[in-house]
């Protein structure tokens, strides 16, 4: 007999049909009642052991984390707060779980403990929740760039170039690192390594990606990206994954509509697939706000957050009247930001995004036209000559999510300022080509997935919302 998901079987309108569930204990008790559940949602669904008729050695054996097949009739429960149950007829113990060992216990686990046990522990509802809101998240971000016509392109993990500029990148090499050959000048020989040349994770598709919308118009990267910082705050990973789209013949503004659009989209359409898990994760935060002092609390539960986004167009604003804002501001004036804002040319921290948000103009935030020096080389310069047409986009309690520009399409501009930073045009002569060659406006953003899934599940620590974090000293499962 096939088995029938929990889900479906929680959805079914048809009861006193025979079915089969497999899945995993979540409780077992007064020797009768199982939780049983198979991840494909977060509600449990009961089953009625009939414990008179079931041996003593198989009742011992069902205990949490334990992995089990039901068979029996799905009834109408008489119990409050569940729909359906299923009264068991046969039951087989498929994988035992040690109840001394097993660590996900059903009580209430830190998050640093489960971190440490990230193997399992999206066998609590917490993380099956966020992990399903990701899946949800995932589909629904191709599902758009397909609706529109952008082509999916998968751009190299393995690179030469360092997109940023950033100079933290993790070296790929097959050279042996107690035998490492040297050149004439003494400096590793990198024309004896396995590409012939220095090499890296990538921490970004963009330029890759550029050369594609040249050809196809508009196209889209999803794919893992891998920074080398040394941080171990609650907003960075070594590795993760990076939504990229690039559009021939968009400027910045046509940037922005694309940006705005598209996370809207994808937040409605989790909105829409994970209500269950949503509330969920909205009771869990609004439980964990009661721990913290009246100040710290957020004004929105999770679910009004969301619609806060939806609901509201998102304001437009010049990196240099933002300046002015935040300047003028009451926190500034009374030294309440930990980076005070002094003078235009400051780079904006997540405090002062937070304040254009939350408590200044109460609606999500475009900011655009940023100093050129703070910004990175492939940034088209606008007409003062120390703007460029850069854009960010900040939301409520994360800050800023996306980040954006106006491509320098023009091959001259683009040179000098390579020249300028010290990028020499032989390192990225493919890319230059392509200003060489049919040249054209055209427009680009990133958006961290982790950041989007952060937001969305209201969880407040970035390692949380991927299945196996990489972070420093850590590379664990």
């Amino acid at each position: 007999m096939r088995h029938t998901k929990v889900k479906d079987l929680l959805n079914s309108s048809v009861t006193l049909q025979e079915v089969n569930a497999k899945g995993w204990v979540r409780t077992f008790r007064n020797n009768q009642f199982i939780a049983l559940n198979d991840g494909s949602t977060i509600n449990n669904i009961q089953c009625v052991v009939d414990f008179e008729n079931t041996p003593e050695e198989t009742l011992k054996r069902i205990t949490t984390g334990a992995a089990v097949s039901v068979t029996g009739t799905l009834a109408e429960s008489k119990g409050a707060g569940q729909k359906y149950e299923i009264q068991v007829s046969k039951l087989e113990i498929l994988g035992d779980s040690d109840p001394e060992k097993f660590p996900m216990q059903p009580k209430k686990h830190s998050l640093e403990f489960l971190r440490e046990n990230a193997h399992l522990r999206v066998r609590t509802n917490t993380f099956g929740a966020i992990m399903r809101v990701r899946s949800i998240l995932s589909f629904a971000v191709h599902s758009y760039f397909q609706q529109k016509g952008f082509v999916y392109v998968n751009t190299p993990i393995i690179t030469g170039a360092d997109a940023e500029g950033a100079g933290e990148m993790f070296q790929v090499t097959s050279l042996p690192l107690d035998n490492l050959p040297k050149n004439e000048e003494g400096n590793i020989d990198y024309k004896k390594d396995f590409f012939g040349k220095h090499t890296n994770l990538t921490v970004s598709g963009q330029l890759e990606g550029e050369t594609f919308a040249m050809a196809l118009g508009q196209i889209y990267t999803f794919g893992p990206t891998f920074r080398a910082e040394n941080s171990n705050t609650s907003r960075h990973l070594a590795e993760f994954w990076m939504i990229e789209p690039e559009v021939a013949f968009n400027d910045l503004d046509a940037n922005m509509d694309l940006a705005e659009d598209f996370i809207q989209y994808v937040i409605k359409y989790a909105m829409d697939k994970c209500p269950e898990d949503l509330k969920f994760l909205e009771s869990r935060l609004l439980e964990e706000e009661k721990s913290k002092p009246q100040a710290e609390r957020s004004e929105m539960t999770l679910l009004e957050k969301l619609n806060f986004v939806l609901e509201n167009n998102f304001k437009r604003v010049s990196y240099t009247e933002a300046i002015d804002i935040l300047r003028d501001s009451t926190p500034n004036k009374k030294k309440k930001f930990q980076y005070s804002i002094d003078e235009w040319g400051a780079d904006l921290q997540s405090e002062h995004e937070r304040y254009l948000v939350e408590k200044h103009f109460k609606c999500p935030v475009i900011l655009f036209d940023y100093p050129a020096k703070i910004k990175a080389f492939y940034m088209r310069l606008n007409e003062d000559g120390k703007t460029v047409r850069a854009m960010d986009i900040l939301f409520p309690g994360i800050g800023e999510i996306v980040g954006g520009s106006q491509r320098e399409e023009r091959f001259d501009v683009l040179v000098e300022k390579m020249k300028t930073l010290g990028i020499h045009e032989e390192e990225l002569w493919w890319y230059l080509d392509t200003r060489r060659f049919g040249s054209a406006v055209h427009s680009g953003f990133g958006l961290g997935f982790e950041r989007l899934v952060l937001f969305v599940t209201g969880m407040t620590n970035i390692r949380d919302v991927i299945p196996f974090p990489r972070t420093p000293m850590n590379a664990e499962f």
